[in-house]
């Protein structure tokens, strides 16, 4: 049997609805459009940080600390002195490329773990999910401040941390899906044609599982830089004088009734991002799984 037949076999791959179809969509879908706008702000604030911020973020002013609001500091000042608006925004870097990168290498873990988990079966799959069982008992913050304080702060550090222990629900996604896929027509021709197992998990049973990854990647990512913030808040995080919004609340704590845009303004782009990426993932729930609106409309 042929690759062509096997491939006539398969169910419409999210793959194969189109980017644009999946946009669309989500333009349709009112407050994950809400999401996108800021996820494009948020993003456009951390590439051109150079351009927007009107000072340095890691120039200290002794003679002018703990400002309020001004016209030269809009926000104010912190307790050495610098600008908290260029903080600010240049701390949006570390907290997207944190929820970016370790989503992606939490993604890719889970991601073959549960391959092999639903395709193999037996126990291998007990021994893979019990593992995965372990993790998701411990609480993700305990769990994370171990893996931080065992690897040391640093940036590099928090996102293997956080990618060690954010797998698990991916994986759990993945195997469930492969459980439902390998059961279909089109993956017993393949094994009646006699293709390997590699193939079979990433040429076939992968690219038709993907829709829940890419939605719980989305909403992975908000939870993420909540965790990263939390690791900052605890001291765990990027070290100074790297501008952190985790940190910057930290420190703002202890100056809240004299500058309270101190902790206020990081803690509020925190939630913004949070919520934009959960905005998108609703977005895309409803566009890769029409079935979930319970309207029964498909992208076509």
């Amino acid at each position: 049997m042929s690759d062509e037949t096997i491939d006539q076999l398969q169910p419409q791959r999210a793959s194969r609805i189109g980017v644009w179809a999946v946009m669309k969509a989500i333009l349709k879908h009112k407050v994950s459009c809400v999401g996108v706008v800021i996820i494009i702000l948020l993003s456009l604030m951390a590439i051109f940080a150079p351009l927007i911020a009107p000072h340095d973020p890691n120039e200290q002013d002794l003679y002018h600390v703990l400002e309020n609001p001004s016209r030269k500091h809009l926000l104010g000042t912190d307790d050495v002195g610098r600008d908290l608006l260029s903080r600010v925004i240049y701390g949006s870097r570390i907290s997207l490329l944190v929820g970016v990168a370790a989503t992606i290498f939490a993604a890719v873990i889970g991601v073959i773990l549960g391959l092999i988990a639903g395709y193999k079966g037996g126990m291998v799959d007990m021994v893979i999910m019990r593992i995965t069982d372990t993790f998701m008992c411990i609480p993700g913050l305990i769990l994370l401040l171990v893996m931080a304080a065992a690897l040391g702060p640093g940036l590099h550090n928090i996102i293997i941390a956080i990618s060690l222990i954010g797998w698990t629900g991916f994986a759990r996604i993945i195997r469930g899906q492969v459980l439902m896929v390998r059961e279909l027509p089109y993956i017993e021709a393949a094994n009646a044609a006699g293709a390997s197992g590699f193939r079979i998990m990433f040429r076939h049973l992968l690219p038709n599982s993907l829709a829940p990854i890419i939605v719980a990647g989305s909403i992975t990512i908000g939870g993420v830089i909540m965790l990263e913030s939390a690791a900052a808040f605890l001291g765990l995080g990027v070290q100074p004088p790297t501008p952190s919004w985790g940190k910057a609340l930290r420190i703002g704590y202890s100056y809240l009734e004299v500058v309270p845009l101190f902790s206020i303004a990081p803690g509020l782009m925190i939630t913004l991002a949070i919520l934009a990426f959960n905005f998108l993932g609703d977005g895309l729930r409803d566009a890769l799984d029409p079935r979930l609106r319970g309207q029964g409309k498909k992208i076509e």
